[in-house]
């Protein structure tokens, strides 16, 4: 189920849902207990009625973060497909340091750029994601 609101979605998985029966919140205490803590009383204020407020300051993200994230998922996206850095850089950038020699392309800063997108892109995927709503 999935509880739609200005300041984001709850995304919500009953286990054995029972009718008119009061729902828990299961909460691992590992690192990011408080960033859980935190979206299960959002949700709780969201439930009850009570303005939810804007989300917290590290959850929101700049304009440029955003830009940068987006990059990273298209990259990470056209690698998966198969496309090389080169390809990437064309189709992010249009890069003109992509149309040059290999010689030269192998030392330009666009396949720089793209080679970190993909990378951090990776790292985002296998866990990293979890240090965006740590403001990080």
């Amino acid at each position: 189920m999935v509880l739609d609101e200005s300041s984001g979605a709850h995304r919500l998985w009953y286990l054995d849902p029972a009718p008119g029966q009061p729902l828990g919140v299961l909460i691992p205490l590992d690192a990011d207990f408080r960033i859980r803590l935190d979206a299960a009383l959002r949700f709780h204020r969201r439930l009850t009625g009570t303005p939810v407020g804007p989300l917290p300051r590290g959850w929101r993200l700049t304009a440029m973060q955003r830009r940068r994230l987006i990059l990273m998922l298209r990259a990470l996206d056209g690698r998966q497909a198969g496309a090389s850095y080169r390809d990437i850089a064309l189709a992010l950038f249009d890069a003109q340091e992509a149309r040059w020699p290999a010689r030269d392309w192998k030392c330009s800063a666009a396949r720089s750029h793209v080679i970190r997108l993909v990378a951090d892109a990776i790292a985002l995927m296998n866990g990293g994601y979890r240090k965006l709503l740590r403001g990080r």
